[in-house]
């Protein structure tokens, strides 16, 4: 089977990341996800915490208080970003992966062989995703479905030039109200395993 990779966006409540996980179990591939956050504060010798939320770390007691004349909040939010994306590409040239998030789509669009999902699902779906799976009260759902998709769309926006919306570098967009986490991660598998060979 050719070497391949495989990123997935994903709108929050769409069980995007359970989806990655079972694919990489049915194609024995690994992926990399939260890793990323870890790896980054590594290399950065930062908190796993500063990392996991740029948008909301930016303006902590933390960043005042480390970097109050040195190096600025977009310059520092910047240097995450670039850290990233080298991390992103040093897991993608070490075999087939699958990668969660993180604008991977863009970052490894040289590469040949890609597949950029988009998983998505009607708002009621992810409500109920959050409550049932996630344990979150329904108000929080809600305002965690509006706040983390602005927040990465406003993240795709700052690094990708001349992105406008989820559609931009994406080979496939499916519902996984439709199928299901199960079912979503086989679909894809057979795509990849039609494209690739098995």
């Amino acid at each position: 089977m050719e070497q391949y990779v495989i990123t997935i966006s994903r709108q929050f409540g769409s069980m995007g990341r359970s989806i990655a996980k079972e694919l990489s179990t049915i194609l024995g591939i690994e992926f990399m996800d939260r890793d990323i956050v870890e790896a980054t504060a590594k290399r950065m010798g930062l908190p796993v915490s500063v990392i996991s939320d740029e948008e909301e770390s930016m303006k902590s007691y933390f960043f005042r208080r480390q970097y109050p004349l040195g190096m600025g909040l977009s310059s520092l939010k910047d240097e995450i970003f670039y850290t990233q994306k080298n991390i992103i590409r040093d897991f993608a040239a070490n075999g087939s992966c699958i990668i969660v998030g993180r604008c991977a789509d863009y970052i490894l669009e040289d590469l040949p062989n890609h597949l950029n999902v988009y998983i998505y699902a009607p708002d009621e779906a992810r409500l109920k995703n959050c409550v049932e799976n996630l344990q979150m009260d329904p108000q929080t759902a809600k305002k965690m479905m509006r706040d983390v998709d602005a927040a990465r769309n406003r993240y795709h926006k700052a690094y990708i030039p001349g992105w406008q919306n989820v559609f931009d570098h994406k080979d496939l967009m499916i519902d996984s109200s439709r199928f299901g986490i199960d079912g979503t991660a086989k679909i894809l598998a057979d795509i990849v395993k039609n494209q690739w060979g098995d």
